[in-house]
């Protein structure tokens, strides 16, 4: 027996209609109370009938009733106004730290084993997702309604992240914007390198050369230890002693080169190109966030990142390593990801810090603007006949699959109780 499982049995209504305490008191669910996810009792403002008596507070659930003390309740004062311990298994009677004795109710013959016997089917499952073949049954709107959830949970969980880099930068919010976009040209593989390179040269130190992308380059090749040692091509050369000058005036730190991948990497993904491409970037547009803030619309936004990389690299990936002709710009992919994971996730930061609502409401709108993600997890969902629409339902889909399907909260989760209850 599972803590979540008795805690779905309690919010959804689905006890035996009889009740009685430990000590034969009959109980009356009036309202199971609000579900709280923050320190405290497991249920907030509960009304229940206990005996004659209609009782206000707070109601905790647990295995076994001695779990009250293996947690410490009974000398937290949070826990005093509980007014009903509901359990698998009563195995001792408990009290508040004044105490008090609170009555508890035992549920272990007090529910259908029905029910008990589809939630473990679905935490032992060994699919993909638990409901991999029940997937079908559910109706559209019931889906498209928990996407909405979905994807309003991953942006509060983004923005909570975004509020804790604000305000280490002061609450400036061009130099959030930066270090985030920089963190997000590394794309997966070279995202932690790509991070620290923006942590290790400011914004500020950028935009007072935005003028000159030759000195960009060497400014973002220099910090990220991609200078050191000898060239053959007289470009490397000239931007590592440009680096050297601009290292002493801003007494610029570098990283090891041996932070960035390049291995079973396509060359156009290279963090040379992402880095002269992200040079080229803060050489057209400079200050990106206000750029972007006041765009009127999608396409505007979208067309601030199709951009190249400066001439050099039109026949490079690599310093000293000359290839064919091919102008380095950024790919539909790239910008996409670029959109949803630095444009949307700031705008409907920004929108909640500022209370703007049209900020949140245009951050939506481009989810809804992108054109689907494509990768192995989404086509998993697609084969069970979930075919996403746009970037938003991608999105929700990822979030919902690493939030609730992995690690099996199927009792949370608005498909999964729809299929418990249907089942």
């Amino acid at each position: 027996m599972r803590e979540v499982f008795i805690l779905y049995l309690w919010e959804n209504k689905l006890l035996a209609p009889t009740l009685f305490t430990t000590d034969k008191q009959s109980v009356t669910v009036l309202h199971p109370g609000r579900a709280n996810h923050d320190a405290g009792p497991d249920f907030l403002n509960a009304r229940i009938k206990i005996g004659e008596t209609i009782w206000a507070g707070n109601v905790e659930i647990h295995v076994i009733a001695s779990d009250w003390y293996k947690h410490h309740h009974d000398a937290d004062k949070a826990y005093d106004n509980v007014i009903l311990h509901v359990v698998y298994e009563a195995d001792k009677q408990i009290y508040t730290s004044t105490k008090l004795a609170i009555p508890t109710l035992e549920i272990k013959n007090s529910f259908d084993t029905s029910i008990l016997l589809r939630y473990r089917a679905f935490i032992d499952s060994k699919r993909w997702i638990a409901c991999e073949n029940m997937i079908k049954d559910v109706q559209r709107f019931t889906w498209l309604s928990w996407l909405d959830r979905m994807i309003a949970e991953r942006l509060e969980h983004k923005t909570s992240l975004i509020f804790t880099l604000l305000q280490q930068l002061n609450n400036d919010w061009e130099s959030c914007f930066y270090q985030l976009l920089v963190k997000n040209f590394g794309f997966k593989v070279n995202q932690t390198a790509f991070e620290q390179l923006g942590r290790m040269l400011p914004l500020k130190v950028l935009l007072k050369h935005r003028d000159q992308l030759f000195q960009l380059e060497a400014l973002l090749f220099g910090v990220a230890g991609l200078l050191d040692g000898a060239f053959e091509d007289d470009y490397p050369n000239k931007l590592q002693k440009e680096f050297q000058f601009l290292a002493s005036k801003y007494d610029l730190s570098t990283m090891k080169a041996s932070q960035w991948r390049f291995m079973r990497m396509r060359p156009v993904n290279f963090p040379t190109i992402r880095i002269a491409q992200l040079a080229a970037l803060i050489h057209h547009h400079g200050s990106l966030f206000s750029k972007i803030r006041s765009a009127e619309n999608n396409k505007q936004i979208s067309t601030v990142f199709e951009l190249k990389a400066s001439d050099y690299w039109t026949t490079h990936y690599q310093f000293d390593k000359q290839s064919g002709n091919t102008a380095k710009k950024i790919g539909s992919d790239a910008i996409r990801l670029l959109m949803i994971n630095t444009v949307v996730q700031m705008l409907f930061a920004y929108g909640k810090y500022h209370a703007d609502t049209a900020q949140q409401e245009k951050a939506l709108m481009l989810l809804e603007y992108l054109e689907p993600e494509n990768n192995s997890l989404i086509d998993k969902f697609e084969k069970v006949g979930l075919k996403p629409a746009n970037a938003l339902q991608t999105q929700a889909l990822i979030y919902m699959y690493q939030s609730y399907c992995k690690p099996k909260r199927c009792l949370e989760c608005r498909i999964g109780h729809v299929l418990m209850k249907n089942s």
